[in-house]
């Protein structure tokens, strides 16, 4: 089972092992029994940012919103779609800025929203402002490819 990824749990935090070939089956927690893939964005906080960035192999894309930004509200529903469409081969995670100005800080986020595309516990792009559907989905698939295109040189 060398082509296993560790996938963080999103209900209790637990690291989970799922072969590679098994991601789009979805699965369960081996703690708490859960579905590992939830087809929403999972809200990220103080008290469980760093674990999922530094635990899951799954690529994430974490957008920094607020509740108050109108550009926020506008791509929230491409976000919603998009983590329903990529469950079990990206996860879609959010920080509420206002409530968790910390990892905004940490990442130099100086505009919302913001995303950044984290892939092996590295951000290995940002994205500032929000963009037309079919543009976000562009630069999720050029994500994607990326990331699986260096999974594949790796073995």
């Amino acid at each position: 089972m060398s082509n296993a990824l560790h996938i963080v749990c999103p209900s209790c935090g637990g690291i989970n092992r799922v072969p590679a070939d098994k991601l789009g089956a979805g699965g369960k927690c081996g703690k708490c029994k859960q579905a590992l893939f939830q087809a929403q964005p999972l809200e990220l906080t103080a008290n469980n940012f760093d674990h999922h960035l530094a635990k899951s192999d799954i690529p994430l894309v974490v957008d920094f919103w607020a509740p108050w930004c109108g550009p926020c509200k506008m791509v929230a529903p491409v976000l919603d779609k998009l983590a329903e469409e990529f469950a079990g081969k990206m996860l879609i995670a959010k920080v509420n800025t206002d409530e968790n100005p910390r990892w905004a800080q940490s990442f130099n986020v100086q505009g919302i929203p913001t995303m950044l595309f984290v892939a092996n516990g590295k951000v290995v792009h940002q994205q500032v402002g929000a963009l037309p559907e079919p543009m976000l989905r562009s630069v999720v698939d050029q994500f994607l490819s990326v990331v699986n295109e260096n999974v594949v040189n790796e073995n």
